[in-house]
């Protein structure tokens, strides 16, 4: 373990795999870059959540091990993702809450769209729903709470902000965070080789279109 740097916690979980516990979102970003970039042939999954990364081995190998050596040796402050994959998503901002959004941080809604739009975001991790990515980079006073009563119904393709996130979502489905507008990218396809379209570590960008 790097000197004067306070240990992840690694949990037993089931036969083959591990929970490690981390610090912080920027921590646990780090523990998953580190592990992925070692590409070690014996792993079968690193799945990475808002505090932790499960990391699951093909059973009788020593992939668990030397996972922990290379994250215990890590320094995990200047571990990043390689060559992250870069994607643009075009957004009409004509969601339900721009002006909630824009009343709360005390500016007017094109600079909510220009906050919005002139941030780069990084997917830290998935869940919620197939497809939906949680990303992080959402400027400061766009960073709001949910709202007070969620929506029984979001349409798949709204484009919305919650805390520290920005995200959207893949299909229509209850949710509490704010509608900033919609894209018609399709987020999450079972029927492609590579169903959702976006995966922990890719850089996203959002375009503003009319």
């Amino acid at each position: 373990m790097k000197r004067g740097r306070k240990p992840v916690r690694w949990l037993r979980y089931g036969t083959d795999a591990v929970l490690v516990e981390c610090a912080s979102l920027a921590e646990m970003s780090a523990v998953r870059a580190a592990v992925v970039a070692a590409g070690l042939p014996d792993l079968a999954e690193v799945v990475p959540g808002a505090r932790t990364v499960l990391i699951a081995a093909r059973p009788g190998t020593k992939a668990l091990e030397q996972a922990r050596e290379l994250v215990d040796e890590a320094d995990l402050a200047t571990v990043h993702d390689g060559e992250p994959r870069e994607i643009t998503l075009d957004v009409r901002y004509d969601g339900e809450d721009i002006d909630l959004v824009a009343e709360t941080a005390g500016i007017s809604a094109d600079d909510v769209v220009a906050l919005h739009t002139g941030a780069t975001y990084t997917v830290a991790f998935t869940g919620f729903a197939p497809g939906f990515g949680y990303l992080t980079g959402l400027p400061e006073p766009l960073r709001q709470s949910r709202l007070d009563t969620p929506r029984t119904r979001v349409p798949a393709g709204a484009v919305a902000i919650a805390g520290e996130f920005t995200g959207v979502y893949p299909r229509s489905s209850p949710g509490g965070w704010r509608l900033l507008g919609h894209t018609e990218a399709v987020l999450f396809d079972s029927h492609a080789d590579r169903p959702a379209l976006l995966a922990p570590g890719d850089r996203v960008r959002f375009r503003s279109r009319s």
